[in-house]
């Protein structure tokens, strides 16, 4: 699984005018299911973004995460993750789980995060989405379970 992770002060999804998703500060977690991808994966990742101590202590230094700082997650699902752009100029998706499998696991990440006490909101699986926020910093990191050792 990878994962785009944003610290933002605001953040919404909006499906065909509709507002969707909405948080205020917290994290926007951008998804993407590989082939081979596991409920372990889903899990492992749900656990490590929830406690990323990427925001400020009153020292300013980043020692806080998302449970410290009672902060919400927005979850999107994004395949285009996967894309591999290393031959020609369009992008191969091959690495992309199936839809049912990308589905399954997106929705354990979204219910792993949210047993963890944290405010979920998603976008629409499969839908087109337009997604805004206020990234604040900028903080945005990249996570990628096949790349971890937790």
């Amino acid at each position: 699984m990878r994962a785009c992770v944003q610290r933002v002060r605001a953040a919404s999804v909006t499906v065909g005018g509709d507002i969707v998703g909405q948080i205020d500060h917290g994290l926007v977690v951008l998804l993407g299911v590989a082939q081979g991808d596991t409920e372990q994966d889903a899990k492992q990742l749900a656990d490590k973004i929830v406690r990323l101590r990427i925001f400020e202590d009153n020292q300013d230094k980043m020692n806080r995460s998302l449970v410290d700082t009672g902060g919400s997650m927005l979850v999107v699902s994004q395949f285009t993750l996967l894309g591999d752009c290393r031959k020609g100029r369009r992008p191969s998706f091959a690495a992309a789980a199936t839809p049912e499998l990308a589905e399954q696991l997106y929705e354990l990440f979204v219910a792993e995060v949210a047993g963890q006490g944290i405010g979920v909101e998603t976008g629409q699986f499969r839908t087109m989405m337009d997604v805004s926020l206020i990234n604040s910093g900028p903080v945005t990191l990249l996570l990628d379970t096949k790349q971890s050792d937790s």
